[in-house]
């Protein structure tokens, strides 16, 4: 897919597996699980997507995965899965490698989105893109550095602190245009300040949903992750931004849906429902 100066390839960095429950909230699950039919320890498989935009000079990394340096016993609870996917042979196939990469744009700091930042060389935590200056926004860099009880097993420290040190990380504050025709909305419900990106060019706009919108499935606007600090929250955000998708005809990039790359949505008798593209 092309938008102004940038091409824009989807990146499947790997799978793995959450609790089906937690995915889709107080959802019942005769419901969710006939679109996500889950194993014996009731998990639901998703995808680990992540977006490059090359353009303008710049390769640009949205997300990076979950990442290589899971112990024995997390890769057995999540169900963690390169076998098909992994992150340097899906950035070959896109033409380019970590070393090329100029800019990593973390939407936030979870595991499963900023796991593949750094890796273990020689017993040491190594960024995965050395070349590249990684951006989030401030008050998530905040709330990372004391998370709460219900959420701190989400974050990692040694996915993001190697990059701090390196200083090779940048915060940002607020909503803003980072490169040209590329700017982040800034979302509170799943976590603070999390940031999604927003590709236009005036006549295509995608917009990168991360956990706003993890899947198709959760275009419904019931379907809100127990995961998220706060639903309510979720769920107004939703229903806006939903709503200006229909009326100005952008691209939703799914990141977690495991068949799904790229949708857009058209009103619907109770809501929203979506109408399938290939990015």
């Amino acid at each position: 897919m092309k938008i102004g100066p940038y091409e824009l390839h989807a990146i499947e960095t790997g799978r793995f597996a959450l609790d089906g429950g937690a995915m889709f909230g107080s959802v019942p699950k005769p419901l969710w699980e006939k679109v996500h039919p889950s194993d014996e320890r009731n998990r639901i498989t998703l995808a680990s997507r992540s977006l490059l935009i090359a353009g303008n000079g710049r390769k640009i990394l949205v997300d990076n995965g979950c990442g290589t340096k899971h112990t024995p016993k997390l890769a057995d609870i999540y169900k963690l899965d390169t076998g098909q996917f992994e992150l340097h042979r899906s950035l070959q196939q896109a033409g380019t490698t970590v070393g090329q990469i100029t800019d990593v744009i973390l939407t936030h700091l979870h595991w499963d989105h900023a796991g593949g930042s750094t890796f273990v060389e020689n017993g040491k935590l190594t960024p995965t893109f050395p070349n590249a200056r990684h951006y989030v926004q401030k008050a998530h860099w905040d709330w990372a550095m004391q998370p709460t009880e219900k959420d701190r097993a989400s974050f990692m420290p040694d996915d993001f602190m190697p990059l701090k040190e390196r200083g090779i990380l940048e915060v940002v504050d607020g909503e803003r245009e980072l490169f040209p025709g590329i700017s982040v909305l800034v979302m509170n419900g799943h976590t603070t300040a999390q940031q999604l990106l927003k590709i236009t060019d005036g006549k295509t706009t995608l917009l990168f949903c991360c956990d706003l919108i993890p899947t198709t499935t959760h275009i419904a606007l019931p379907y809100i992750m127990g995961y998220d600090l706060r639903p309510l929250t979720t769920l107004e955000d939703k229903k806006r931004i939903l709503a200006r998708v229909c009326d100005e005809g952008w691209v939703l990039f799914f990141q977690h849906d495991p068949k799904t790359e790229a949708g857009t949505v058209k009103q619907a008798e109770k809501g929203f429902t979506l109408v399938p593209l290939n990015c």
